[in-house]
């Protein structure tokens, strides 16, 4: 278990959780209730480096596919082999068990354009 306020989210509904001086990366719980019943999801491979901003997966629901992004620069060190199976754990648990990678930072100081929980809750005007 961890306190959403350990976590920091991207404009395009990202969220990311660093432990250990490693990123946990997944989408937010307003972007899974937009996107509505996942489907499927494609997963980057282990190893591949991607720039903040870069799609490295793909979530296809009912309603649409869309693009995953990395939230800081960084090299995929696990993703979510689950989620193969059951696309739906992100519908159901999108923090937790929905995770969709985990990531080794290149560049930590990206953190800091991220917003937090408060923020993030305004910007998508649930507060």
């Amino acid at each position: 278990r961890f306190s959403m306020s350990e976590i920091q989210f991207t404009k395009e509904h990202e969220w990311i959780l660093m432990k250990d001086n490693i990123g946990l990366v997944g989408i937010t719980d307003f972007a899974q209730k937009q996107l509505g019943d996942i489907v499927s999801v494609e997963l980057p491979s282990v190893g591949n480096e991607f720039k903040q901003n870069d799609a490295m997966a793909i979530i296809d629901s009912v309603k649409a596919s869309s693009d995953i992004y990395c939230p800081i620069d960084g090299k995929i060190v696990a993703v979510n082999e689950e989620l193969l199976q059951s696309p739906e754990l992100i519908n159901k648990s999108p923090f937790e068990s929905g995770w969709i990678v985990k990531l080794e930072p290149s560049n930590i100081s990206q953190l800091e354009n991220l917003m937090a929980e408060e923020e993030y809750k305004k910007f998508v005007g649930e507060d």
